[in-house]
């Protein structure tokens, strides 16, 4: 009975053997063709690189409208979040208790003015007396004295008068720079006043130009770099929902000291906004551009790949094999991404399709396109039945 059990388990080890040898056989026959992929070679080109930073935009002038003169407000005379014109009358402030002070001091000046008249007259007919000896020199001395002190008292009523004319003007409570307003922070019938920490009134923001403030890393060597170019350097300026950075500035400050607590320095460029399209508060991504123009060699950006903290490329070698490249990479330009190792010029990396690639050395079927070219249209291939 062993014995006949043990035939039986060689006969079927040999029948597995042949069955698995023949599918062996089908399989590679069946084997499937290279993936079609594109690749582009290597571009090597002279540069001007650009160093990217995170900023924000914020107005060249701001401004928090508070009161001059106490009082309830009559009227607002603007609409809210709109455009207003340097001197323009925004808020208005009961102005009847100011014109009854101007009218008191204007009294007040006018009186003063008829008795420094009539000190004058005092004087002129004591100056004849004492010619006469008909009056003393004490007598004269103290009608000169009356004078002056009524021209003084001119000069004060008239200050006053000036100071009136002043808080009545401040009842008309205007814009002091051209920009959008805010919202009203007070409503007609509310009591304002010029105490310490007063009610703000509205904001205003200048809208053209505006700055983008940013912060450069200690190593950048921002300032060194900006003092000796005379802050002559470009910049270009992304919003959020902006492909590339369409927005064109200049750069106009670099702070004069490194903050130690995160090690950078703050920069400031302004750009111009006469459509109105940057708002004090966004974020923006800045470029700066570098000193000079470098040789580098560039690739698409969509035939990187990443293994953890590693990043890396398929280049296509003599046999049409795709071999694993190491690449350490450096900024964007131009829409590429600079290749500071790891390629040389003219290598040849795949662009699209690189997903089709499972494995270092595996043969591919590729299609040599231009840098930065989009993938090729769909191709139409007859059914096979």
């Amino acid at each position: 009975m062993k014995s006949y059990h043990l035939k039986f388990l060689l006969m079927f080890l040999s029948a597995l053997a042949t069955a698995t040898g023949c599918r062996g056989e089908a399989a590679t026959e069946s084997m499937p063709p290279p993936p079609k992929v594109s690749v582009a070679a290597v571009v090597g080109k002279d540069v001007r690189p650009w160093d990217e930073y995170t900023g924000h935009i914020e107005a060249v002038e701001t401004v928090e409208l508070r009161p001059r003169v106490s009082g309830y407000i009559e009227r607002v005379n603007y609409e809210e979040g709109g455009e207003v014109e340097k001197g323009d009358v925004l808020f208005v402030i009961d102005q009847r208790t100011y014109l009854a002070e101007l009218a008191r001091v204007e009294a007040e000046l006018a009186r003063a003015h008829t008795q420094a008249k009539f000190a004058r007259s005092e004087v002129a007919r004591a100056t004849k007396l004492a010619d006469a000896r008909a009056l003393s020199a004490e007598e004269l001395d103290q009608r000169k004295s009356t004078l002056a002190q009524a021209e003084a008292n001119i000069r004060a009523v008239q200050a006053a008068v000036d100071v009136a004319k002043l808080n009545l003007e401040f009842t008309k409570v205007r814009a002091p720079i051209s920009g959008r307003a805010g919202r009203a922070a007070v409503t007609p019938g509310n009591l304002v006043s010029t105490e310490p920490n007063a009610t703000i009134l509205t904001t205003i923001v200048s809208q053209d130009p505006v700055y983008v403030y940013f912060e450069g890393y200690e190593g950048d060597d921002l300032r060194r770099e900006a003092l000796s170019r005379d802050m002559h350097i470009p910049v270009r300026v992304s919003l959020a929902s902006d492909d590339g950075y369409p927005y064109k500035g200049a750069l106009n400050f670099v702070d004069n000291q490194v903050n130690p607590d995160t090690g950078t320095i703050r920069a400031r460029a302004i750009l111009p906004n006469p459509d109105r399209i940057f708002t004090p508060g966004q974020f923006a991504r800045v470029q700066l551009a570098g000193p000079a123009t470098v040789h580098a060699l560039l690739i698409d950006n969509r035939a990187v790949l990443t293994d953890q903290d590693r990043k890396y490329v398929y280049a296509i070698d003599e046999d049409g094999n795709a071999q694993r490249r190491d690449v350490q990479l450096g900024r964007m330009v131009d829409g590429l991404r600079v290749v500071e190792s790891g390629l040389e010029v003219d290598d040849k990396v795949i662009v699209h399709g690189v997903q089709k690639v499972f494995m270092p050395g595996m043969p591919v079927d590729a299609e040599l396109i231009a840098m930065g070219d989009p993938p090729p249209g769909p191709q139409t291939t007859a059914a096979s039945f």
